[in-house]
C-alpha cells in the first residue's frame, strides 16, 4: 500500500513528450524552465507522499458524514487541506491577478496527477475548485472576479459543480431547478441537485456553487439553462460572511467507491444567488467548466493505474510461488512468472501512453491561450479534439490496470487489506461522471470530426508522421493509418442518413484512436531518451510491449467502427434479456 509520486516519469513526459519544451521556448512564461518544472513536480510529489497518501486508506474506511445539515469529511482531511493550500497548490496556474503564480496548466496538471494518485477521494475538491476558478475568469463578470476569485485561487474556499437533477442526468436540458429575479442582479434558487461532489463540507469557511437553473421565462430544453453562483454563506457589503444562504445537504450517497469524497443531495430553497455570464447561455459556460473537469478525470484515470500498478509491483515482489522462468529459481518473486511481467508491463506501458496523451492536451491549452497568436486556433482545435480522448481512454485504462493490479495479488487482492480493491473501486466512477465516456465518444465523432470536417484530425496525424520519420516499427503507422480510415468512414456516413451506424461505431473509433496516440507518445519518449542518452533501454522495452500488444491489434479494430447498427437494432430486449 506505499506509495511514491512518479516524479522522474512525469517530468519527463511534461517537458519530452507532451511538449512542455515547446511552452518554454514562447516565452509565455518567462521564469518556465526545466529545472523549475522538475522542482514544482518534485514539491508536489512531496506533498503527496506526505500528507495526502497516508489519508487514503483511512478515509476509504470511515468516509464522509451528513447529519442532514452539514457534512463532516473523513478524519484528517481538513488538516491536510490546511496545508495543501499553505503550499500554494490551488493558485499554480491560476492568473497573478487574483494571486495565482501564472504557471502552465499542463504543469498544473502533472502536479494534480500525483494528489490524485496518493487520494482521489481527496483530489476531487481541489480540482472541482479549479473548475470554478476557469468558468469565472472567462465568463464571470469583473465584480464576480474580484469577489470570488482571490478567494478560490488561495484556497481560502472551495468551489462546486451543480449540474444534475434525478432526472436530469447527460440531458441537461431536462433541469427544473428555478431562478427566480428578486430585483438588484439577484435571484432565488428552488429545487433539488444530485452527485454533488464535495458540495459541503467544514474544511473551508464558504463555498462557491456554480448551479444550472432556469428562468421564468426561459424556452423549454437546453437552449433554456442559464448559470448562477451561490455562496453557502452570503457575503456583507465589507466582504465578510454573513448568514447561511438557504440551501443544504440532504444526505450523501453510499458509493462503490471514493468514499471520503462527499457526493451530496442538495436541497435549494429559495437560495440567494447571482447570474454568471449571459442569460439562457448557462450549458454553453458551464461547459467551460466540464471540458476542465474532463481532462482533469483524464488525469485521474492516470493516477489511480499509477497507484494501483505500484501496489501490484511490490506484492508481485514480495509473494513468492513457483521457479522463476529467467533464473531458475525455486520459490521465486511471482514477478519473475512471465505472465505476471505481462501484466505491470502492459500496465506500465498504457499508464505511460495515458500520461502522454492527457499532459499534450493541456499543453495544447496552454498555447491556444497564450501561444503565439497566429496559432492559437489551431491549439484550441487540437485541445478540443484530444480532451475526450484523454478523459475517456486514460479512465478507461486505469479501471482496466486497477483490475490487473488486483489479479496480480490474486485472492489477496479480493481481500481488502491490500488496498487493490479500493483502488479498483475508486478508478470506477472516472469513466462514468463528467459524460460518460460514451457521451466522450459521441463528442468526439460529432462536434469534434464532423465539426471541422476532420481538420484537426487531419493536422494531428500529419504532425505524428512527420514526427516519426524514420521509426522502424510499422505497426505504428498501420495504427494511424486506421485511425484515418475510420475517421473517413464516420465523416461519410455522418453526412448520409447513416447516422446510427456512426453512432454504432463512435466508442470503437475512440479506443482506437487512443490507442494510435499513446503509440506515437511513446515513441516520442524513446526518441527523446534516445537524444537525452537516459532511460533509453527501458523505453524501448515499454513501446515494444505496448507496440505488440496493443499497436498490432489496433487495425482490426476498424471492424467495430464499421459495424453498422443493423445488427445491433436486431438485438432488441427479447433478444437480450432471453
Amino acid at each position: 500500500m506505499t506509495f511514491r509520486a512518479p516524479i522522474e516519469d512525469l517530468t519527463f513526459s511534461f517537458l519530452h513528450i507532451a511538449g512542455g519544451e515547446r511552452l518554454i521556448e514562447t516565452g509565455a512564461w518567462p521564469d518556465l524552465d526545466g529545472d523549475l518544472a522538475a522542482a514544482v513536480i518534485e514539491a508536489a510529489g512531496q506533498t503527496a507522499d506526505e500528507v495526502l497518501a497516508a489519508l487514503n486508506r483511512t478515509g476509504d474506511q470511515t468516509g464522509a458524514r451528513c447529519d442532514g445539515k452539514d457534512v463532516t469529511p473523513a478524519p484528517g482531511f481538513k488538516n491536510a487541506y490546511d496545508r495543501f493550500i499553505e503550499g500554494g497548490w490551488m493558485g499554480l496556474a491560476a492568473s497573478t491577478e487574483w494571486g495565482g503564480q501564472g504557471l502552465p496548466k499542463a504543469l498544473e496538471q502533472a502536479c494534480f496527477e500525483t494528489f490524485h494518485a496518493a487520494n482521489m477521494a481527496f483530489g476531487l475538491c481541489p480540482m472541482l475548485s479549479l473548475a470554478a476558478i476557469e468558468a469565472l475568469e472567462t465568463v464571470g463578470s469583473e465584480a464576480q472576479k474580484g469577489v470570488y476569485l482571490p478567494k478560490l485561487v488561495s484556497g481560502e474556499w472551495t468551489g462546486a459543480m451543480v449540474l444534475t437533477e434525478p432526472q436530469a442526468g447527460t440531458d441537461l436540458g431536462q433541469i427544473r431547478t428555478t431562478a427566480e429575479p428578486i430585483g438588484d442582479g439577484r435571484y432565488r434558487l428552488t429545487g433539488q441537485k444530485i452527485f454533488i461532489t464535495w458540495g459541503d463540507h467544514d474544511m473551508t469557511p464558504n463555498i462557491v456553487h456554480m448551479v444550472l437553473a432556469r428562468l421564468p421565462d426561459a424556452p423549454p430544453g437546453p437552449k433554456g439553462i442559464s448559470l448562477f453562483l451561490a455562496p453557502k454563506y452570503l457575503l456583507n457589503s465589507d466582504g465578510s460572511l454573513g448568514e447561511r444562504n438557504a440551501f443544504h445537504p440532504v444526505s450523501v450517497e453510499h458509493k462503490l467507491g471514493i468514499h471520503a469524497s462527499p457526493t451530496c443531495v442538495m436541497a435549494y430553497e429559495g437560495a440567494e444567488a447571482e447570474l454568471v455570464g449571459e442569460p439562457n447561455k448557462g450549458l454553453a459556460h458551464m461547459f467551460v467548466m466540464m471540458n476542465a473537469a474532463r481532462l482533469a478525470v483524464g488525469v485521474e484515470g492516470v493516477a489511480i493505474a499509477e497507484r494501483a500498478l505500484q501496489g501490484a509491483v511490490a506484492y508481485a515482489e514480495d509473494r513468492r510461488q513457483g521457479r522463476s522462468a529467467w533464473s531458475g529459481e525455486a520459490d521465486a518473486p511471482i514477478l519473475d512468472h512471465p505472465d505476471v511481467r505481462r501484466m505491470l508491463a502492459v500496465g506500465r506501458a498504457r499508464i505511460e501512453a495515458a500520461r502522454g496523451i492527457c499532459l499534450s492536451c493541456a499543453v495544447a491549452g496552454d498555447l491556444a491561450r497564450s501561444g503565439p497568436e497566429a496559432e492559437r486556433p489551431r491549439w484550441a482545435a487540437r485541445q478540443a479534439l484530444l480532451t475526450p480522448v484523454a478523459k475517456a481512454w486514460s479512465t478507461d485504462m486505469g479501471v482496466e490496470v486497477a483490475s490487473q493490479a488486483l489479479q496480480v495479488h490474486g485472492g489477496m487482492g479480493f481481500i481488502e487489506e491490500t488496498g487493490a480493491a479500493q483502488h479498483y473501486r475508486d478508478a470506477r466512477i472516472a469513466p462514468i461522471y463528467e459524460g460518460t465516456n460514451g457521451v466522450q465518444a459521441l463528442d468526439l465523432i460529432g462536434r469534434k470530426l464532423a465539426g471541422d470536417g476532420g481538420e484537426a484530425l487531419r493536422d494531428l496525424l500529419a504532425e505524428a508522421r512527420a514526427d516519426l520519420t524514420g521509426w522502424a516499427d510499422p505497426a505504428l503507422f498501420a495504427a494511424l493509418d486506421a485511425v484515418e480510415t475510420g475517421a473517413a468512414w464516420l465523416l461519410e456516413a455522418q453526412g448520409t442518413d447513416r447516422q446510427a451506424d456512426a453512432l454504432a461505431g463512435a466508442v470503437p473509433f475512440l479506443n482506437l484512436m487512443g490507442d494510435a496516440l499513446g503509440g506515437w507518445m511513446l515513441a516520442r519518449g524513446v526518441r527523446a531518451a534516445e537524444r537525452l542518452g537516459e532511460q533509453v533501454e527501458r523505453r524501448r522495452a515499454l513501446y515494444e510491449v505496448y507496440a505488440r500488444n496493443l499497436l498490432d491489434a489496433a487495425p482490426g479494430r476498424l471492424g467495430a467502427v464499421r459495424q453498422g447498427e443493423a445488427a445491433l437494432r436486431s438485438l432488441d430486449r427479447t433478444a437480450l434479456a432471453r
